[in-house]
């Protein structure tokens, strides 16, 4: 028995948490390989320019960082990840709406790009806690079985959903030099991804149902076991106190800031992706969307495989290493590769496609070794946060350096080779922490950071 819960309970329960982030991946991403069109404010009717599109991308963290994921881990861990859950991917489809009617409303830029921030950042509070609460219950219905690779296969159809965004967008906004995009043209991408979060909360709903049915199920196994119940309660019980005791943790700090600078490297990247692929490359909108879809794809594969590999063969934090060093020579190649020449930029995503699967397949986790089963949601929510500063910082950053790329020519060349410059910082600093993490493991062999998972 892989868990707690039968056979094929615990995979139809994935089956159904993977649906909401797949949805979320694709609206968070919709305009990656498009964000050219933001290069020139003329080229559409909403308007926008790069340092507005930058704006709006950072809103996606804004109440994330500023205390709302904190607090919202904290009522998980109280409240349970089905009112919790419920509560935010609610939020995050209001929040996608809210951007789909700021594009769509004819509304002068300044005033849409206004909503759109603001509808940005609802979605972002959203979809963290709802991404929290998944990787929660996970824990919960894994605990006993292949964690991993349940983690790493949920993380492989999530970012499907960046993927289909990163292939679709470019179809759906067909590249036409000298065109300028309707309204409804650029909202194409929003409609479709609006359409995916309704079937993301039918397939929550559905999981609400089941977890509750777990939940009374275990409830009748305790009562079985009286005389120990209330002790464990009490010891199990929350404290705002714990909160201290994981800010204490320094391997919470090792993962918060490997988590940062890591996916800061990727996902403030993916944002800007077109912007830095045509000009470096000397490709057309399309092709970069395929080449910067084998990060996603990769991990499609490789997350699941990567994840029963920690599973069977632990060695976490080494492969935390080896996936930081493959990032890191992936942003070097799009830095200092010869211009022009499309196959480095395909090098290039195959080597950051196996760090963005080795990574997150290690590193998450190892989350639950590191802290109490009672405080896990707001251990993820405080990881989340950190990660979300740094995802601010740089998608703003990298808005800033490109905003000068105006409609292209060595101006868009030069902004594209500064921003990997930054990205290719990140890394290094990102291979420090990794070795640090792995350090730490082994002088504390007790938390069995490199051992393999249970099955």
């Amino acid at each position: 028995m892989p868990t707690r819960t039968g056979k094929y309970a615990c995979w139809i329960a994935l089956a159904c948490l993977v649906v909401p982030m797949f949805a979320s991946y694709f609206f968070d991403d919709m305009f990656s390989t498009i964000s050219y069109l933001f290069e020139d404010p003329a080229r559409t009717q909403l308007g926008w320019d790069a340092v507005g599109y930058g704006l709006y991308t950072s809103g996606y963290s804004v109440l994330c960082v500023f205390g709302g994921l904190v607090v919202c881990g904290i009522l998980l861990d109280k409240w349970g990840v089905r009112v919790t859950g419920s509560i935010f991917v609610g939020m995050m489809a209001a929040g996608a709406a809210t951007v789909l009617y700021a594009i769509t409303a004819g509304l002068p830029p300044e005033r849409s790009l206004r909503i759109a921030y603001a509808g940005c950042m609802f979605f972002g509070l959203g979809s963290e806690i709802a991404g929290t609460a998944v990787t929660r219950s996970i824990a919960k219905w894994f605990r006993h079985g292949p964690m991993a690779l349940a983690m790493g296969l949920q993380l492989a159809i999530a970012r499907l959903g960046t993927a289909l965004a990163l292939v679709l967008s470019p179809r759906l906004v067909v590249e036409n030099a000298g065109h300028v995009y309707s309204l409804a043209e650029t909202a194409r991408p929003a409609v479709f991804g609006l359409g995916l979060m309704a079937a993301g909360l039918i397939l929550w709903a559905l999981f609400v149902a089941m977890d509750a049915r777990y939940d009374r199920r275990e409830e009748i196994l305790r009562q079985a076991q009286d005389d120990r119940r209330q002790a464990q309660d009490d010891k199990d019980a929350f404290r705002m106190s714990d909160v201290l005791g994981i800010l204490k943790n320094g391997n919470f700090w090792l993962v918060g800031l490997l988590c940062v600078l890591f996916y800061s490297s990727i996902i403030a990247f993916k944002k800007f992706a077109g912007a830095i692929l045509i000009p470096r490359f000397a490709i057309p909108a399309e092709t970069a969307g395929w080449m910067v879809s084998m990060l996603p794809f990769a991990t499609v594969v490789f997350a699941p495989l990567f994840g029963l590999l920690v599973d069977r063969r632990g060695r976490g934090t080494r492969w935390m290493v080896l996936g930081s060093l493959l990032a890191l020579a992936a942003h070097l190649l799009l830095a200092f590769a010869p211009q022009g020449i499309p196959f480095f930029g395909y090098l290039a995503m195959v080597l950051l496609g196996f760090g963005y699967s080795l990574v997150p397949a290690a590193l998450w986790p190892s989350v639950p070794k590191i802290v109490p089963d009672k405080v896990l949601g707001t251990t993820f929510a405080l990881v989340y946060w950190v990660q979300n500063l740094g995802l601010l910082a740089f998608k703003m950053l990298a808005g800033l350096i490109l905003g000068g790329a105006n409609a292209g020519g060595q101006a868009a060349l030069d902004g594209a080779v500064r921003v990997e410059l930054m990205f290719t910082a990140l890394c290094v600093a990102a291979v420090a922490v990794a070795l640090l993490f792995a350090r730490a493991s082994r002088r504390h062999p007790e938390l069995a950071l490199d051992a393999p998972n249970k099955a």
